[in-house]
């Protein structure tokens, strides 16, 4: 009787919709998002569209590249909660050699916000032959002490791997943990991401872009963050730690360098500001990434979506992703005031 009442809910919250013409944006982008995908809509705890089209569903693993930021943005801001670092702190107290290397004034805060001022390459295919020098994450990070400072700290806004990933290098300082053991231990086995890790491939961890997840799995992530903190009734992050996250740090900075996929937007601390009130607070958050994977939680209409592709290494049609959010806006109502 439970689970028949559970169906009758789901099929009741579905119903309130008519997401028809979102069905038909998907079927004719299909080639252009790359044939193999998910897309899933969640409003008041159920989800109330799911669309799986070629050979793809929502149990289906993938790389999800820079959407990996907001886990590990959400990772360090366990932290914060439990008073163990601070976004002002300097790496350098826990990071040693930044100080040695004269980058000492770098905060954690510059590094989820991509602020360090470090010298850093754009190039993805330079990035990946780059990376594969180190064996582990302590390694990677020790290398980018010693690079050329472009600007100082919290300056300039110059998005890439740098920053998460000195970030995720402190918290294995603090916690004497590695990176992967401390994220399976405070994001995925709480939020219920059993098919989700960052231990996929030989290479060293990769905070700022390593995750493989599915669409189910970080639907949860989504749900947590639209429900400020709680998840299946269990606190994960402080509402204070999720509004920090979504309040935009970037404004009033040159942008020296960010993906066509996210040209206007803010940036808070692991994830893109895409939608304002025009007041500077958030409406809507996001954090596409550069294998075609878009995740949103949309504010105020209280819903989260995510776009999860397969694989297509591009620089994808923003176009296409706002239009088909855009068709999901018609069918939810504002609460906003």
């Amino acid at each position: 009787m439970l689970l028949l009442s559970l169906l009758q809910l789901c099929l009741l919250a579905k119903s309130q919709y008519n997401f028809s013409a979102v069905d038909k944006l998907l079927l004719a982008n299909q080639k252009t998002l790359g044939k193999d995908l998910v897309t899933i809509v969640l409003k008041d705890g159920q989800i109330v569209y799911q669309k799986e089209m070629g050979n793809f569903m929502m149990k289906s693993q993938a790389p999800i590249a820079s959407c990996s930021k907001w886990l590990t943005a959400a990772l360090v801001m366990t932290f914060v909660d439990e008073g163990k670092i601070s976004l002002d702190d300097k790496v350098s107290t826990y990071l040693p050699i930044y100080e040695t290397y004269g980058k000492a004034y770098i905060t954690i805060r510059n590094c989820l916000s991509h602020q360090t001022g470090i010298t850093d390459n754009q190039h993805t295919i330079a990035k990946v032959i780059e990376r594969r020098k180190f064996e582990s994450l302590e390694d990677e990070v020790n290398s980018f002490a010693k690079k050329e400072i472009a600007a100082n700290p919290g300056t300039t806004f110059f998005y890439g791997g740098i920053g998460l990933n000195i970030a995720a290098r402190v918290l294995e300082v603090v916690s004497k943990k590695k990176f992967e053991v401390l994220m399976k231990q405070r994001i995925f086995t709480p939020l219920n991401m059993k098919h989700s890790t960052f231990a996929g491939d030989a290479d060293a961890v990769n905070p700022s872009g390593g995750a493989i997840s599915t669409s189910e799995d970080y639907i949860n992530f989504l749900s947590m963050i639209l429900n400020k903190g709680m998840f299946a009734n269990k606190r994960i992050l402080s509402e204070a730690a999720i509004n920090t996250m979504q309040t935009v740090q970037t404004a009033n900075i040159p942008k020296k360098y960010f993906p066509k996929t996210a040209e206007g937007f803010e940036y808070g601390l692991g994830e893109w500001i895409q939608e304002t009130d025009g007041k500077g607070n958030s409406t809507v958050i996001s954090c596409p990434g550069l294998f075609g994977t878009w995740p949103w939680v949309d504010k105020c209409r209280g819903y989260a979506g995510i776009i999860f592709i397969k694989s297509l290494l591009s620089e994808q049609n923003k176009d296409v992703y706002l239009e088909i959010k855009k068709s999901i806006d018609e069918q939810i109502p504002i609460v906003c005031n």
